[in-house]
């Protein structure tokens, strides 16, 4: 039984610390919430939930360099900003980008919100946060013929990865004067006459209290970190997915929710999930290496599995587009266990946060036979098949190259050098896996966040009825609990804008309700 409070209402209450949570509060703030209160049921050493162990990469539209210098926490030298090439991004490629990836079944007002609103978050986000933006040359970058070509509608990261990121959301939120406890489980909505009029929360030391407030932001995360509800909405195979980020998502806001009357939507049964070091724990992500622990450099070569077969195409599209769906392709082969394999010119593209020394366990050898024979104590259980399917592979990559002299390859775009005559193609960057020396390294599947969560207002984020249909007076949500944006599969970046800009609205109107109850109150 939860005891009851004396304390005059917060204005604004925000379960959930990471980045769609951080915005919530600090929006809620700035717009004339006094009492912000922020809950997050993680112990304050997992502060950040998921945004913690991002790359801290943000997708919007743009109008090309010049738009997106103001927002760089340290512009380029003037030598390096002459060589970068950046496309403009407009609003109608974001917004197809999104369709082509989720097959057309996203909610288009949503959408609509995301794109129109993405330009101004991150602007925001470095008006108000100080986020710490910088042009993302590691991984969004390749020097080509002198040029450094941004590629995948992307160019935006944060200095410190997903650290950097919420290092500046705390900063912001102590500076705005927000309330943040940890250890403080939400477990129940207050509702009175249909309103949301708080929560209950129960502390480490078990002791349940009721808190009320004029309006809850829900920005609890999915429950990619739920073994039990993986295999009830995802399937019984995503038992061994390993989790990428917080141990602490694991579905708690969608039964609050739901008790509360709140209707779900979207792709319950998808998930965002990447090729992600073999080695990893299972259960949660590395603090220390976070995002580092990712492995997304597969189109500059293979993917093999135990059985020696390929499985993808590697090359289909920039990677930007294809890894949030890969890793449920590695899921699905024998042992949940794959190879990306590489030869010595794709190698020395790859990304040395990612594939450096000291990060992730790396197997080399001088021909594809020995490599085989080399990566059977990792799991390869037929290591003949492995060389006949890179033989072929090989042989393909010349005979197209052969009869395609005009394309070359070209890492920054899709270059459409392919393969001729496999079954499973390679359509992009298919150079044969030739020269020395070859290396491999396992991966498995890392499971970043679902893509099932709750029915908004697009315009308000505002948590709809599943009986009214209309929104649920005083309750909001962002972040990986909306749902409608993503089917099957989304552009990448796209999360911490999609955490901003729902994130913004929902503490907005979270003020502009508590204005509202507190005239109320007072008359």
């Amino acid at each position: 039984m939860a005891a009851p409070s004396d304390a005059p209402p917060y204005d604004c209450i925000v379960v959930g610390s990471g980045h769609a949570g951080s915005c919530a509060a600090l929006s809620a703030a700035e717009h004339g919430a006094v009492r912000v209160l922020l809950l997050d049921k993680c112990p304050a050493a997992w502060a950040g939930g998921n945004g913690f162990f991002t790359a801290g990469a943000h997708r919007t539209a743009h109008a090309g360099l010049q738009d997106l210098l103001p927002l760089l926490a340290e512009a380029p030298a003037r030598d390096l900003a002459a060589r970068i090439d950046v496309e403009p991004y407009a609003p109608a490629q974001f917004a197809a980008d999104i369709a082509r990836v989720c097959g057309g079944q996203s909610e288009p007002e949503l959408v609509r919100a995301l794109v129109d609103g993405s330009r101004d978050a991150v602007g925001w986000l470095r008006a108000r946060a100080q986020v710490p933006f910088v042009l993302s040359f590691n991984r969004q970058a390749y020097d080509v013929g002198g040029r450094v070509r941004f590629w995948g509608g992307m160019a935006l990261a944060t200095r410190g990865g997903g650290k950097g990121l919420m290092d500046a959301h705390f900063a912001a939120l102590a500076r705005a004067g927000v309330e943040v406890r940890f250890e403080a489980r939400v477990c129940e909505l207050i509702m009175e006459g249909g309103e949301v009029a708080g929560v209950v929360v129960e502390g480490a030391d078990g002791v349940r209290d009721a808190v009320r407030a004029h309006a809850v932001v829900l920005c609890a995360g999915g429950f990619e970190a739920s073994e039990e509800m993986r295999r009830e909405h995802l399937g019984a195979e995503w038992a061994h997915a390993l989790v990428r980020g917080t141990p602490y998502n694991t579905g708690d806001g969608f039964a609050i929710a739901r008790a509360a009357g709140a209707r779900l939507a979207g792709d319950w049964g998808g998930c965002h999930a990447t090729c992600w070091d073999a080695h990893a724990s299972p259960a949660a992500g590395n603090q220390a290496l976070s995002n580092q622990l990712t492995k997304s450099g597969y189109p500059l070569g293979l993917l093999l599995n135990t059985a020696g077969a390929r499985f993808v195409d590697e090359g289909a599209d920039l990677r930007n587009f294809t890894y949030a769906v890969y890793g449920a392709a590695v899921l699905r082969q024998p042992r949940a266990r794959a190879f990306q394999v590489f030869d010595a010119r794709g190698a020395g593209w790859l990304r040395a946060e990612e594939y450096g020394d000291g990060v992730v366990e790396k197997v080399h050898a001088e021909s594809i036979a020995a490599l085989a024979q080399k990566l059977v104590p990792h799991g390869l259980e037929d290591p003949a098949a492995f060389v006949r399917t890179v033989e072929a592979y090989n042989a393909a990559a010349r005979a197209f190259a052969a009869t395609h002299p005009e394309r070359a390859w070209d890492p920054a775009a899709k270059d459409g050098r392919g393969t001729l005559g496999l079954a499973l193609p390679k359509s992009n960057w298919a150079l044969p896996l030739e020269e020395a020396p070859l290396l491999a390294v396992a991966v498995a599947c890392g499971i970043t966040f679902t893509f099932g969560g709750l029915a908004v207002d697009a315009r308000t984020a505002g948590v709809l009825g599943d009986a009214s249909g209309a929104p649920i007076p005083g309750l909001y949500c962002a972040g990986e609990m909306l749902g409608g944006l993503w089917y099957g599969n989304y552009p990448g970046g796209s999360g911490l804008t999609a955490g901003a800009v729902f994130g913004r609205i929902a503490g907005k109107e979270a003020a502009k309700r508590a204005k509202e109850k507190s005239v109320g109150m007072a008359t």
